[in-house]
């Protein structure tokens, strides 16, 4: 798409972010495996208890039956899922952001925002790469500090979308509340996962109000409290005190392998000549991943297959993979290009609910292939 090309005159004196590393991921393909049982000291408070891969409530478990093959339970994200938050607030974002720092050369129509996006694969600094390359950058910018200046306006961006989030302007996704009915009315058990979002969990659970207090009192909402104190919650985050030497002995092994993982990974880079940085973010976010994922089976009281997470991008389908969770992919209506490729881990990619798209049925189906 062609752009005429500018350059910007003025650029407000901002603060600049140093936080300017970048890291290739590694990936880890082992699966952490914990005891059957949690720790005998674990919070008497806690309904549900992990054992033998089923949900039990420990104040009725001579009552508790093996839940049967046909039960359904509803993990949902919000931002992407219940709102298409990319769509919809995102380029506002980004002009307002371009606004607070001055650049009046800068503000993306639909059109350019939705070329970027195509472009750069949603990679949001990118997206300001591309951008800025065609029209010019602005004059009073060093070169050197190009990188700090993309930093700026991504922090800018980032509070602007929060402020949008909590405005409550931005509408839910069409046909999502008919979903969210249709399952309660069957009986599936809805929960709704805050726990690893973007955006604060403040502005998250805003989005969840816009349900109302009807469809809110059907609902359940996991949030990083919450999943602190699932019960395995409290064994990854350590909560729970191990009051015996299989969990020590548990937990160090789980950093032996950690450690022989990244020494592995370096030895073979240097074979093949690389530079590795070994980049434990991402493992760390894809722990709270797979814990708040965890945490939402448990407290549906139905095992983790017997779920279904409707996500709307990768760190939830990586999450969901790495535990056996079947997974559908709503994708972002400004990045219509979304393949099948792109999330090999989920079951179905689609674009929205109701009609030929999501809908319980398609959701028992996909649960049962």
């Amino acid at each position: 798409m062609a752009m005429e090309r500018a350059s910007c005159s003025t650029l407000n004196t901002f603060r600049f972010s140093t936080n300017n590393s970048f890291s290739s991921k590694l990936y880890r393909k082992h699966h952490l495996h914990f005891p059957l049982f949690p720790p005998r000291n674990f919070n008497s408070n806690i309904p549900k208890l992990y054992t033998h891969g089923w949900f039990v409530n420990s104040s009725n478990s001579s009552n508790t039956q093996e839940t049967p093959s046909h039960q359904l339970a509803l993990l949902l994200e919000v931002e992407g899922v219940l709102m298409d938050v990319d769509r919809q607030g995102n380029r506002q974002a980004f002009n307002a952001a371009f606004r607070k720092l001055g650049l009046d050369c800068a503000n993306w129509s639909q059109p350019v925002y939705q070329d970027l996006v195509k472009k750069s694969m949603g990679d949001e600094e990118r997206m300001l790469v591309l951008f800025f390359n065609r029209i010019g950058w602005p004059t009073s910018l060093p070169t050197s500090e190009k990188e700090t200046f993309m930093k700026s306006v991504l922090r800018e961006k980032k509070i602007a979308l929060d402020e949008l989030v909590m405005s409550k302007t931005l509408p839910l996704r069409p046909g999502v509340e008919e979903f969210i009915d249709e399952a309660c009315e069957e009986g599936v058990q809805v929960v709704m996962l805050t726990a690893y979002c973007k955006s604060g969990e403040k502005q998250v659970r805003s989005i969840i109000e816009k349900l109302g207090n009807d469809k809110l009192a059907k609902i359940k909402i996991i949030g990083i409290e919450e999943v602190r104190r699932s019960s395995y919650g409290q064994l990854v985050f350590g909560e729970a005190v191990a009051s015996d030497l299989g969990e020590q002995l548990a937990k160090e092994a789980r950093k032996a392998v950690s450690a022989e993982e990244q020494k592995i990974a370096k030895e073979v880079a240097s074979i093949l000549k690389l530079t590795v940085d070994i980049d434990t973010t991402s493992s760390e976010g894809l722990k709270i991943v797979v814990a708040a994922l965890r945490a939402g089976a448990e407290y549906a009281n139905v095992p983790v297959h017997n779920c279904v997470l409707v996500s709307g991008g990768q760190s939830g389908v990586a999450g969901a993979e790495r535990i056996g969770m079947p997974c559908v992919v709503v994708r972002s209506r400004c990045k219509s290009s979304t393949a099948r490729a792109e999330f090999p881990g989920a079951k179905a990619i689609m674009d929205g609910f109701g009609g030929g798209d999501l809908s319980i049925s398609r959701l028992r189906h996909i649960q049962e292939s």
